[in-house]
């Protein structure tokens, strides 16, 4: 009988070990992901650093990290914004490094860590849940009460905000507003931000603080769309037509090759006779509303046609049922516009199969920037660089295996083990 009872107690005994076992390699494993998800943010914040993913033609870091990786821009965001702030916390940086703070902890942390202090913010979150962090975070506060009331009074008398010419044809807004007036606005910048992110940058090489500019613009047009102009103001036509801009071009200049020669006139210019590219044009023409003119030899206006619009309304919600946002790989901006890939000044049809969408900025690219887009034989859009890159949609994504990760933990010193990252005993 003795031994019957033995051989139960030692089964379940082994059961017990093997269930241990299992679920100790669960959080051994998810502790050397965590070692090495710092490396990956360390190589992230070198690579952002120096704008690696701008020789690419990405409007941002962001962007070009939710397409090489295959995850949504919001995730991409939060890991790059996590990736710069590890650079100046060398305590909580070591904690991950190390396996022992998860990646949820320090997403919390660096919204608000500094290096004084982080000591402080690492003892709480080594002790604490990932829910308890959060919380905390979100509570966390510099002054006392009475210190931030003293504060927002300050704040209060500083608001101002002022709009004057640099000189040299830029404007300079600078300005200091109150809270929740900057919560307001950066409301609707963050609004413009979703469909335009990006979109309308000035350069090849765009910033974050030229990517907050377009938002801006694009904040001020739906505002003055919207009617903001007082009820007595003259207007002609709807308030938004008020305020649309108008390209004046004529029909050999949308053709792809019909830029003239230097020192050739050929109208191309906006309203107030500022010149403009040809490819400008062609892309402002790609989804506009247009009125033929015809004129005689002399110039004089013979006759005026109907505005028509290019894009019909029923084949842009066909457009955005198909694309849901800016097609460029790693995009999916919501603000766009429908470009052709055969312009229609080209004899391309203003067709489902021969348009898609890309925001503003993506579309420079494509018109301005020395970019191409082509339709391949499944209808998926392939991007072209100036060099003549390819950019598919989604990149394969790189073959690795689990002990080739644990070997690279151990060439850094790191080893993991059941006890790493729990809370330290009591």
């Amino acid at each position: 009988m003795m031994g019957a009872q033995t051989a139960v107690v030692d089964e379940a005994g082994f059961a017990a070990d093997a269930r241990m076992e299992r679920m100790d390699r669960v959080a051994v494993l998810y502790a050397e992901i965590t070692a090495a998800s710092r490396e990956f943010l360390r190589a992230l914040a070198e690579s952002d650093r120096l704008r690696d993913w701008a020789e690419e033609g990405f409007a941002g870091c962001a962007d070009w990290l939710a397409w090489r990786l295959g995850i949504t821009r919001h995730t991409a965001t939060e890991k790059v914004r996590v990736a710069r702030a590890l650079e100046s916390l060398p305590l909580i940086s070591g904690a991950m490094a190390r396996g022992e703070l998860s990646f949820s902890k320090v997403r919390a942390l660096t919204r608000v860590a500094t290096e004084e202090s982080e000591a402080e913010l690492l003892a709480f979150a080594r002790a604490e849940s990932a829910a308890s962090v959060e919380r905390m975070v979100a509570g966390w506060q510099t002054l006392d009460r009475a210190g931030e009331e003293s504060a927002e009074r300050l704040r209060h008398r500083m608001r101002r905000l002022s709009i004057f010419s640099d000189g040299e044809g830029m404007y300079v807004v600078r300005g200091l507003v109150t809270p929740e007036v900057a919560a307001v606005l950066m409301k609707a910048i963050d609004a413009a931000g979703d469909a335009l992110f990006a979109a309308t940058a000035m350069d090849d090489r765009p910033e974050p603080a030229q990517r907050r500019a377009d938002a801006l613009g694009l904040v001020a047009e739906r505002a003055l769309a919207a009617g903001l102009a007082t009820e007595d103001a003259p207007v002609s036509g709807s308030r938004a037509e008020r305020y649309q801009v108008m390209v004046h071009v004529e029909r050999e200049s949308l053709s792809e090759t019909g830029e003239p020669e230097r020192g050739e006139q050929r109208m191309c210019e906006l309203g107030d006779g500022t010149r403009v590219p040809a490819g400008t044009a062609r892309r402002l023409a790609c989804d506009a509303s247009a009125v033929e003119m015809t004129k005689d030899t002399h110039g004089s206006i013979l006759a005026v046609g109907r505005r028509t619009r290019i894009v019909s309304a029923r084949l842009r919600r066909a457009l955005e049922v198909r694309d849901r946002g800016c097609r460029f790989p790693g995009c999916g901006l919501r603000y766009t516009d429908a470009h052709h890939i055969v312009h229609w000044a080209d004899g391309g049809e203003t067709s489902l199969k021969n348009t898609l969408l890309l925001c503003r900025h993506h579309h420079r690219h494509v018109h301005e920037g020395g970019w191409r887009v082509a339709s391949d034989t499944d209808g998926q859009a392939v991007f072209f660089s100036p060099h003549g890159r390819a950019f598919a949609a989604a990149p394969p994504m790189p073959l690795t295996d689990a002990d080739a990760l644990l070997r690279r933990n151990r060439e850094r010193g790191v080893e993991p083990d059941w006890r790493t990252g729990l809370p330290p005993a009591a």
